[in-house]
Protein backbone atom coordinates (compact mmCIF):
# COMPACT_ATOMS: atom_id res chain seq x y z
CA UNK A 1 0.00 0.00 0.00
CA UNK A 2 1.55 3.67 -0.57
CA UNK A 3 2.72 6.44 1.66
CA UNK A 4 -0.86 7.69 3.82
CA UNK A 5 0.65 10.79 3.57
CA UNK A 6 2.42 12.44 0.82
CA UNK A 7 3.63 16.28 -0.46
CA UNK A 8 3.37 17.55 -3.28
CA UNK A 9 6.99 19.54 -2.89
CA UNK A 10 8.65 20.76 -0.45
CA UNK A 11 6.26 24.08 -0.50
CA UNK A 12 4.14 22.69 2.13
CA UNK A 13 6.18 23.44 4.76
CA UNK A 14 5.64 27.19 4.09
CA UNK A 15 1.94 27.30 5.32
CA UNK A 16 3.38 26.91 8.92
CA UNK A 17 5.75 30.56 8.51
CA UNK A 18 3.45 32.26 5.95
CA UNK A 19 0.69 34.41 6.29
CA UNK A 20 -0.41 37.60 5.71
CA UNK A 21 -1.97 39.55 8.23
CA UNK A 22 -4.84 41.91 7.41
CA UNK A 23 -2.79 44.83 9.26
CA UNK A 24 0.50 44.02 6.83
CA UNK A 25 -0.68 45.66 4.32
CA UNK A 26 -2.04 48.58 5.97
CA UNK A 27 1.22 49.23 7.23
CA UNK A 28 3.23 48.85 4.11
CA UNK A 29 1.01 51.60 2.14
CA UNK A 30 1.25 53.81 5.16
CA UNK A 31 4.71 53.82 4.67
CA UNK A 32 4.84 54.53 0.67
CA UNK A 33 5.50 58.19 0.36
CA UNK A 34 2.32 60.79 -0.20
CA UNK A 35 3.77 62.65 -2.84
CA UNK A 36 3.74 59.47 -6.13
CA UNK A 37 2.16 60.71 -9.21
CA UNK A 38 0.12 58.09 -9.70
CA UNK A 39 0.07 56.97 -13.58
CA UNK A 40 -3.59 57.83 -15.19
CA UNK A 41 -3.14 54.24 -16.38
CA UNK A 42 -2.95 50.94 -14.62
CA UNK A 43 -0.19 49.87 -16.49
CA UNK A 44 1.43 52.45 -18.76
CA UNK A 45 0.91 52.61 -22.69
CA UNK A 46 -2.22 49.40 -22.11
CA UNK A 47 -5.56 50.48 -21.94
CA UNK A 48 -6.77 49.76 -18.48
CA UNK A 49 -9.72 46.65 -20.04
CA UNK A 50 -6.25 44.85 -21.35
CA UNK A 51 -4.69 45.96 -18.30
CA UNK A 52 -7.59 44.60 -16.37
CA UNK A 53 -8.13 40.65 -18.12
CA UNK A 54 -3.90 40.90 -17.38
CA UNK A 55 -4.36 40.89 -13.24
CA UNK A 56 -7.48 39.08 -13.24
CA UNK A 57 -5.05 36.51 -14.57
CA UNK A 58 -2.80 36.56 -11.50
CA UNK A 59 -3.02 34.53 -8.39
CA UNK A 60 -5.55 36.07 -5.91
CA UNK A 61 -2.92 35.73 -3.37
CA UNK A 62 -0.84 38.20 -5.08
CA UNK A 63 -3.75 40.92 -4.68
CA UNK A 64 -2.46 41.70 -1.22
CA UNK A 65 0.79 42.75 -2.17
CA UNK A 66 0.03 44.24 -5.84
CA UNK A 67 -2.48 46.78 -4.60
CA UNK A 68 -0.13 48.56 -3.19
CA UNK A 69 1.35 49.89 -6.37
CA UNK A 70 -1.42 52.79 -6.42
CA UNK A 71 -4.73 53.71 -5.69
CA UNK A 72 -5.96 53.09 -8.95
CA UNK A 73 -4.65 49.35 -8.44
CA UNK A 74 -5.81 49.19 -4.95
CA UNK A 75 -9.67 50.27 -6.67
CA UNK A 76 -9.42 47.88 -8.82
CA UNK A 77 -8.58 44.95 -7.15
CA UNK A 78 -11.03 45.52 -4.35
CA UNK A 79 -13.85 46.30 -7.60
CA UNK A 80 -16.51 43.94 -8.42
CA UNK A 81 -15.37 43.84 -11.88
CA UNK A 82 -12.02 42.45 -11.63
CA UNK A 83 -14.05 39.42 -10.56
CA UNK A 84 -16.65 39.09 -13.24
CA UNK A 85 -13.69 38.81 -15.73
CA UNK A 86 -11.86 36.31 -13.82
CA UNK A 87 -15.16 34.84 -13.59
CA UNK A 88 -15.34 34.73 -17.21
CA UNK A 89 -11.81 33.68 -17.56
CA UNK A 90 -12.16 30.77 -16.07
CA UNK A 91 -9.11 32.26 -13.42
CA UNK A 92 -11.80 32.05 -10.47
CA UNK A 93 -10.08 30.03 -7.31
CA UNK A 94 -11.26 27.84 -4.24
CA UNK A 95 -9.79 29.15 -1.33
CA UNK A 96 -10.48 26.74 2.56
CA UNK A 97 -11.80 29.68 5.27
CA UNK A 98 -11.15 27.95 8.54
CA UNK A 99 -12.63 29.09 11.92
CA UNK A 100 -10.88 28.09 15.35
CA UNK A 101 -11.15 29.09 18.71
CA UNK A 102 -8.22 29.92 20.38
CA UNK A 103 -8.41 29.60 24.62
CA UNK A 104 -12.23 30.45 25.69
CA UNK A 105 -13.09 33.38 23.97
CA UNK A 106 -11.45 34.08 20.72
CA UNK A 107 -12.56 33.05 17.44
CA UNK A 108 -10.48 33.89 14.41
CA UNK A 109 -11.07 33.01 10.87
CA UNK A 110 -7.96 32.19 8.34
CA UNK A 111 -7.89 31.65 4.81
CA UNK A 112 -6.18 29.13 3.35
CA UNK A 113 -4.67 29.52 -0.64
CA UNK A 114 -4.48 25.86 -1.36
CA UNK A 115 -2.09 26.20 -4.69
CA UNK A 116 0.36 28.59 -2.55
CA UNK A 117 -0.14 26.95 0.77
CA UNK A 118 -0.39 30.90 2.14
CA UNK A 119 -2.86 31.46 5.02
CA UNK A 120 -4.25 34.96 5.20
CA UNK A 121 -6.11 36.20 8.47
CA UNK A 122 -9.16 37.29 8.11
CA UNK A 123 -10.34 40.79 10.52
CA UNK A 124 -11.97 40.18 13.58
CA UNK A 125 -15.26 39.53 13.66
CA UNK A 126 -17.52 42.32 15.12
CA UNK A 127 -18.23 41.55 18.56
CA UNK A 128 -21.57 43.34 18.68
CA UNK A 129 -25.04 42.19 18.75
CA UNK A 130 -28.45 43.20 16.83
CA UNK A 131 -29.72 46.35 19.10
CA UNK A 132 -33.26 44.71 18.54
CA UNK A 133 -31.78 41.64 20.26
CA UNK A 134 -29.47 43.48 23.13
CA UNK A 135 -32.83 45.08 23.91
CA UNK A 136 -34.65 41.37 25.05
CA UNK A 137 -32.33 41.74 28.71
CA UNK A 138 -28.94 40.63 26.57
CA UNK A 139 -26.20 42.17 29.09
CA UNK A 140 -22.56 41.84 27.75
CA UNK A 141 -21.18 40.95 24.34
CA UNK A 142 -21.24 37.19 24.29
CA UNK A 143 -21.83 36.78 20.65
CA UNK A 144 -18.61 35.37 19.86
CA UNK A 145 -17.61 33.69 22.79
CA UNK A 146 -17.22 30.28 23.37
CA UNK A 147 -16.66 27.54 26.26
CA UNK A 148 -14.39 24.83 25.90
CA UNK A 149 -14.54 21.46 26.47
CA UNK A 150 -18.72 21.23 25.98
CA UNK A 151 -19.41 18.42 24.10
CA UNK A 152 -22.47 18.88 21.81
CA UNK A 153 -25.06 16.33 23.71
CA UNK A 154 -24.50 18.17 27.15
CA UNK A 155 -25.28 21.52 24.60
CA UNK A 156 -28.22 20.08 23.28
CA UNK A 157 -29.17 19.15 27.47
CA UNK A 158 -28.83 22.10 28.21
CA UNK A 159 -31.26 23.81 25.56
CA UNK A 160 -34.00 21.17 25.61
CA UNK A 161 -34.13 20.57 29.74
CA UNK A 162 -32.08 23.20 31.31
CA UNK A 163 -32.48 26.65 30.69
CA UNK A 164 -30.89 27.82 33.54
CA UNK A 165 -27.70 26.30 31.97
CA UNK A 166 -27.58 28.83 28.89
CA UNK A 167 -26.54 31.85 31.39
CA UNK A 168 -23.24 30.24 32.65
CA UNK A 169 -22.81 28.77 28.93
CA UNK A 170 -21.05 30.97 26.77
CA UNK A 171 -21.11 28.86 23.03
CA UNK A 172 -22.99 31.56 20.64
CA UNK A 173 -24.59 28.59 18.73
CA UNK A 174 -23.78 30.49 15.30
CA UNK A 175 -24.37 28.95 12.13
CA UNK A 176 -21.99 29.71 9.13
CA UNK A 177 -22.57 29.43 5.27
CA UNK A 178 -20.86 30.22 2.03
CA UNK A 179 -22.75 32.28 -1.25
CA UNK A 180 -22.36 34.16 -3.75
CA UNK A 181 -18.45 34.23 -2.66
CA UNK A 182 -19.20 35.62 0.31
CA UNK A 183 -18.78 34.30 4.06
CA UNK A 184 -21.99 34.44 6.71
CA UNK A 185 -22.46 34.22 10.17
CA UNK A 186 -25.88 33.98 11.55
CA UNK A 187 -27.85 34.27 14.96
CA UNK A 188 -26.53 32.64 18.09
CA UNK A 189 -27.07 33.54 21.53
CA UNK A 190 -26.59 36.26 23.38
CA UNK A 191 -26.47 35.05 26.84
CA UNK A 192 -29.95 33.47 26.83
CA UNK A 193 -31.48 35.47 24.12
CA UNK A 194 -31.59 33.68 20.25
CA UNK A 195 -30.34 36.59 18.00
CA UNK A 196 -31.24 37.82 14.18
CA UNK A 197 -28.19 39.16 13.03
CA UNK A 198 -26.67 37.90 10.11
CA UNK A 199 -22.57 39.06 9.35
CA UNK A 200 -21.36 38.97 6.13
CA UNK A 201 -17.59 38.98 5.23
CA UNK A 202 -16.60 40.63 1.94
CA UNK A 203 -13.35 39.00 0.22
CA UNK A 204 -12.86 41.39 -2.17
CA UNK A 205 -13.29 44.36 0.24
CA UNK A 206 -11.63 42.27 3.15
CA UNK A 207 -14.30 43.44 5.57
CA UNK A 208 -17.34 42.70 8.00
CA UNK A 209 -20.46 44.33 7.25
CA UNK A 210 -24.15 43.33 8.98
CA UNK A 211 -26.59 42.97 6.65
CA UNK A 212 -30.25 42.22 7.01
CA UNK A 213 -31.75 40.26 10.12
CA UNK A 214 -33.89 36.87 9.75
CA UNK A 215 -37.06 36.90 10.56
CA UNK A 216 -36.63 34.76 13.72
CA UNK A 217 -34.23 34.44 16.03
CA UNK A 218 -32.70 30.85 16.05
CA UNK A 219 -29.39 28.98 17.68
CA UNK A 220 -27.86 26.03 16.51
CA UNK A 221 -29.47 26.37 12.82
CA UNK A 222 -28.44 24.90 9.68
CA UNK A 223 -27.62 26.01 6.43
CA UNK A 224 -27.21 25.27 2.96
CA UNK A 225 -26.81 26.69 -0.62
CA UNK A 226 -29.54 25.69 -3.33
CA UNK A 227 -29.70 28.01 -6.39
CA UNK A 228 -27.11 30.55 -5.04
CA UNK A 229 -29.53 31.70 -2.10
CA UNK A 230 -28.79 30.55 1.53
CA UNK A 231 -30.96 28.27 3.31
CA UNK A 232 -31.59 28.24 7.22
CA UNK A 233 -33.18 25.46 9.17
CA UNK A 234 -34.41 24.49 11.94
CA UNK A 235 -32.59 25.63 16.03
CA UNK A 236 -33.58 26.64 18.78
CA UNK A 237 -35.60 29.46 20.43
CA UNK A 238 -35.32 31.30 23.44
CA UNK A 239 -39.05 30.96 23.71
CA UNK A 240 -38.74 28.10 26.31
CA UNK A 241 -35.72 26.82 24.10
CA UNK A 242 -38.10 25.29 21.93
CA UNK A 243 -36.40 23.16 19.14
CA UNK A 244 -37.57 25.35 15.78
CA UNK A 245 -39.06 23.42 12.61
CA UNK A 246 -39.41 26.50 10.74
CA UNK A 247 -36.92 27.73 7.67
CA UNK A 248 -36.16 30.82 5.70
CA UNK A 249 -33.74 31.80 3.07
CA UNK A 250 -31.88 34.57 2.13
CA UNK A 251 -31.28 36.15 -1.68
CA UNK A 252 -27.70 38.10 -1.66
CA UNK A 253 -28.95 39.52 -3.98
CA UNK A 254 -31.73 41.80 -2.96
CA UNK A 255 -30.93 41.49 0.82
CA UNK A 256 -33.93 40.28 1.49
CA UNK A 257 -35.28 37.05 3.81
CA UNK A 258 -38.87 34.84 2.60
CA UNK A 259 -40.29 31.83 4.83
CA UNK A 260 -39.89 28.43 3.83
CA UNK A 261 -42.61 25.70 4.43
CA UNK A 262 -41.81 24.20 8.08
CA UNK A 263 -39.80 21.30 8.32
CA UNK A 264 -43.09 18.18 9.49
CA UNK A 265 -41.26 16.17 11.47
CA UNK A 266 -43.51 13.32 10.24
CA UNK A 267 -42.11 10.60 12.04
CA UNK A 268 -42.04 12.62 15.48
CA UNK A 269 -45.95 11.78 15.29
CA UNK A 270 -45.57 7.75 15.63
CA UNK A 271 -44.01 7.60 18.78
CA UNK A 272 -45.70 5.09 20.77
CA UNK A 273 -46.70 7.21 24.04
CA UNK A 274 -48.21 10.54 24.40
CA UNK A 275 -45.12 10.65 27.11
CA UNK A 276 -42.81 9.82 24.39
CA UNK A 277 -44.06 12.22 22.00
CA UNK A 278 -44.22 15.37 24.69
CA UNK A 279 -40.48 14.34 26.30
CA UNK A 280 -38.61 13.92 23.01
CA UNK A 281 -37.87 17.25 21.07
CA UNK A 282 -37.06 16.90 17.29
CA UNK A 283 -34.14 18.46 15.65
CA UNK A 284 -32.46 18.99 12.95
CA UNK A 285 -28.63 17.22 13.11
CA UNK A 286 -27.47 18.56 9.61
CA UNK A 287 -28.27 19.73 6.41
CA UNK A 288 -27.14 19.21 2.91
CA UNK A 289 -27.56 20.20 -0.54
CA UNK A 290 -27.45 17.29 -3.27
CA UNK A 291 -29.02 17.14 -6.56
CA UNK A 292 -30.76 20.61 -6.08
CA UNK A 293 -32.74 19.80 -3.06
CA UNK A 294 -32.09 19.89 0.76
CA UNK A 295 -31.39 17.25 2.41
CA UNK A 296 -32.14 17.60 6.27
CA UNK A 297 -31.00 14.12 8.71
CA UNK A 298 -33.20 14.71 11.75
CA UNK A 299 -32.88 13.11 15.70
CA UNK A 300 -35.95 13.00 18.31
CA UNK A 301 -33.66 14.08 21.31
CA UNK A 302 -33.91 14.40 25.13
CA UNK A 303 -31.17 14.20 27.66
CA UNK A 304 -30.58 11.25 27.91
CA UNK A 305 -32.27 9.86 25.16
CA UNK A 306 -31.28 10.39 21.74
CA UNK A 307 -33.03 8.62 18.64
CA UNK A 308 -32.38 8.97 14.91
CA UNK A 309 -35.66 9.50 12.71
CA UNK A 310 -34.30 9.09 9.08
CA UNK A 311 -34.97 12.96 7.75
CA UNK A 312 -37.12 15.06 5.30
CA UNK A 313 -35.98 16.52 1.87
CA UNK A 314 -37.47 20.31 0.93
CA UNK A 315 -37.55 20.12 -2.89
CA UNK A 316 -37.78 24.05 -4.13
CA UNK A 317 -39.43 22.97 -6.88
CA UNK A 318 -42.68 22.26 -5.30
CA UNK A 319 -41.63 24.65 -2.24
CA UNK A 320 -42.52 21.23 -0.28
CA UNK A 321 -41.05 18.53 2.25
CA UNK A 322 -41.10 14.84 1.34
CA UNK A 323 -39.97 11.76 3.90
CA UNK A 324 -35.63 10.92 3.53
CA UNK A 325 -35.27 7.58 2.18
CA UNK A 326 -35.19 4.71 4.85
CA UNK A 327 -31.70 3.96 3.79
CA UNK A 328 -30.15 7.45 3.59
CA UNK A 329 -32.16 8.98 6.82
CA UNK A 330 -31.20 5.59 8.71
CA UNK A 331 -27.24 4.99 7.79
CA UNK A 332 -26.41 8.44 7.56
CA UNK A 333 -23.66 8.53 9.40
CA UNK A 334 -22.58 9.64 12.82
CA UNK A 335 -24.88 9.48 15.18
CA UNK A 336 -24.43 12.25 17.26
CA UNK A 337 -26.43 15.16 18.00
CA UNK A 338 -25.89 17.98 15.48
CA UNK A 339 -22.74 16.53 14.33
CA UNK A 340 -24.03 14.75 11.18
CA UNK A 341 -20.89 15.56 9.05
CA UNK A 342 -20.79 15.78 5.01
CA UNK A 343 -19.94 17.53 1.81
CA UNK A 344 -20.92 17.17 -1.77
CA UNK A 345 -18.03 16.55 -4.33
CA UNK A 346 -18.28 16.19 -7.75
CA UNK A 347 -22.07 15.07 -7.21
CA UNK A 348 -21.46 12.38 -4.83
CA UNK A 349 -22.35 12.59 -1.49
CA UNK A 350 -20.08 12.00 1.67
CA UNK A 351 -20.02 11.73 5.20
CA UNK A 352 -17.66 10.76 7.81
CA UNK A 353 -18.21 8.13 10.17
CA UNK A 354 -16.05 7.71 13.49
CA UNK A 355 -15.29 4.40 14.31
CA UNK A 356 -15.15 3.00 17.98
CA UNK A 357 -11.26 3.27 17.79
CA UNK A 358 -10.37 6.65 19.22
CA UNK A 359 -7.63 6.88 16.25
CA UNK A 360 -9.56 6.14 12.75
CA UNK A 361 -12.77 7.05 10.94
CA UNK A 362 -14.27 5.88 7.71
CA UNK A 363 -15.17 7.52 4.46
CA UNK A 364 -18.68 6.51 3.08
CA UNK A 365 -20.65 7.61 -0.13
CA UNK A 366 -24.28 7.55 -0.45
CA UNK A 367 -25.68 5.19 -3.23
CA UNK A 368 -28.99 6.69 -4.43
CA UNK A 369 -29.87 3.85 -6.71
CA UNK A 370 -29.48 1.19 -3.65
CA UNK A 371 -30.58 3.76 -0.97
CA UNK A 372 -27.27 2.63 0.49
CA UNK A 373 -24.33 3.97 2.08
CA UNK A 374 -21.34 2.17 1.02
CA UNK A 375 -17.59 2.43 2.18
CA UNK A 376 -14.98 3.98 -0.07
CA UNK A 377 -12.02 4.96 2.33
CA UNK A 378 -11.93 2.44 5.47
CA UNK A 379 -9.71 4.69 7.23
CA UNK A 380 -9.08 8.06 7.94
CA UNK A 381 -6.52 8.85 10.41
CA UNK A 382 -7.97 11.29 13.60
CA UNK A 383 -6.94 11.74 17.17
CA UNK A 384 -8.98 11.68 19.85
CA UNK A 385 -9.54 15.39 21.30
CA UNK A 386 -11.98 14.63 23.93
CA UNK A 387 -12.54 18.60 24.82
CA UNK A 388 -12.97 19.57 21.45
CA UNK A 389 -16.49 20.24 19.62
CA UNK A 390 -15.51 19.41 16.58
CA UNK A 391 -12.37 17.59 16.13
CA UNK A 392 -12.72 17.23 12.49
CA UNK A 393 -14.04 18.55 9.66
CA UNK A 394 -14.91 17.90 5.78
CA UNK A 395 -14.72 20.36 2.78
CA UNK A 396 -14.93 19.42 -1.08
CA UNK A 397 -12.30 21.75 -3.39
CA UNK A 398 -10.55 21.30 -6.57
CA UNK A 399 -12.91 18.59 -6.88
CA UNK A 400 -11.06 16.61 -3.99
CA UNK A 401 -12.69 15.58 -0.82
CA UNK A 402 -11.17 16.92 2.32
CA UNK A 403 -10.80 16.04 5.60
CA UNK A 404 -9.60 18.25 8.39
CA UNK A 405 -8.07 17.63 11.63
CA UNK A 406 -5.59 17.95 14.16
CA UNK A 407 -2.41 15.79 14.10
CA UNK A 408 0.04 14.20 16.78
CA UNK A 409 1.69 17.85 17.40
CA UNK A 410 -1.72 19.24 17.74
CA UNK A 411 -1.53 21.42 14.33
CA UNK A 412 -4.17 21.91 12.58
CA UNK A 413 -3.97 20.00 9.02
CA UNK A 414 -5.85 20.20 5.29
CA UNK A 415 -5.57 16.77 4.51
CA UNK A 416 -6.75 15.40 0.76
CA UNK A 417 -8.00 11.60 -0.34
CA UNK A 418 -6.53 10.62 -3.64
CA UNK A 419 -8.62 7.49 -4.77
CA UNK A 420 -5.78 4.61 -5.85
CA UNK A 421 -7.23 1.04 -7.51
CA UNK A 422 -3.48 -0.32 -6.73
CA UNK A 423 -1.71 1.26 -4.28
CA UNK A 424 1.93 -0.47 -3.50
CA UNK A 425 2.88 -1.25 -0.54
CA UNK A 426 6.19 0.50 -0.22
CA UNK A 427 6.74 3.93 0.41
CA UNK A 428 5.50 6.85 -2.30
CA UNK A 429 8.92 8.40 -3.73
CA UNK A 430 6.94 10.68 -6.33
CA UNK A 431 7.00 13.62 -3.61
CA UNK A 432 9.22 14.34 -0.31
CA UNK A 433 7.44 13.26 2.31
CA UNK A 434 7.03 14.81 5.80
CA UNK A 435 8.82 13.85 8.23
CA UNK A 436 6.45 15.65 11.34
CA UNK A 437 4.05 12.64 9.28
CA UNK A 438 6.23 9.94 8.65
CA UNK A 439 7.80 9.87 12.02
CA UNK A 440 3.72 8.83 12.94
CA UNK A 441 3.85 5.11 13.56
CA UNK A 442 0.00 5.46 13.52
CA UNK A 443 -0.60 6.84 10.10
CA UNK A 444 2.00 5.02 8.77
CA UNK A 445 0.10 1.60 9.80
CA UNK A 446 -3.17 3.43 8.29
CA UNK A 447 -1.31 3.70 5.25
CA UNK A 448 -0.55 0.34 4.98
CA UNK A 449 -4.09 -1.01 4.76
CA UNK A 450 -6.08 1.07 3.11
CA UNK A 451 -6.39 2.02 -1.15
CA UNK A 452 -6.10 5.30 -0.28
CA UNK A 453 -3.31 8.10 0.02
CA UNK A 454 -3.83 10.89 1.97
CA UNK A 455 -1.86 14.16 0.53
CA UNK A 456 -1.06 16.79 3.36
CA UNK A 457 -2.09 20.38 1.68
CA UNK A 458 -1.17 22.54 4.32
CA UNK A 459 -0.80 22.76 8.11
CA UNK A 460 -0.42 25.30 10.39
CA UNK A 461 -0.30 25.90 14.37
CA UNK A 462 -3.01 27.63 15.64
CA UNK A 463 -1.42 28.05 19.59
CA UNK A 464 -3.61 24.90 20.76
CA UNK A 465 -7.07 26.10 18.76
CA UNK A 466 -9.95 24.01 18.22
CA UNK A 467 -11.85 23.70 14.98
CA UNK A 468 -15.30 25.41 14.58
CA UNK A 469 -16.17 25.40 11.09
CA UNK A 470 -15.29 25.79 7.42
CA UNK A 471 -16.31 26.67 4.32
CA UNK A 472 -14.94 27.21 0.79
CA UNK A 473 -15.31 30.12 -1.69
CA UNK A 474 -14.36 30.58 -5.46
CA UNK A 475 -13.88 33.71 -7.13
Amino acid sequence: MGSLFSMANTKANQSESSEISPNETSKRQRMSPASVEECPRLIPNLPDELSLQIIARLPRICYYHVRLVSRKWKATITSSELYKVRKELGTTEEWLYLLVRIGQNKLLWHALDPRSRIWQRLPIMPSVVDEEDSQKGSSGLWMWNMVKGIRIAEIIRGLLGQKDALDDMPFCGCAFGAVDGCLYVLGGFSKSSTMKCVWRFDPIQNAWKKVNSMSTGRAYCKTGILNNKLYVVGGVSQAGLIPLQSAEVYDPFSDTWSDVPSMPFSRAGVLPTAFLADMLKPIATGLTSYKGRLYVPQSLYSWPFFVDVGGEIYDPETNSWMEMPNGMGEGWPVKQAGTKLSVVVNGELYAFDPSNSVDSGRIKVYDQGEDEWKVVIGKVPVYDFTESESPYLLAGFHGKLHFITKDANHDISVLKADHCSNVDSSPSTSAPQSPKYMEDELLRESAETHEAVWKLVASKGFEQAELINCQVIDI
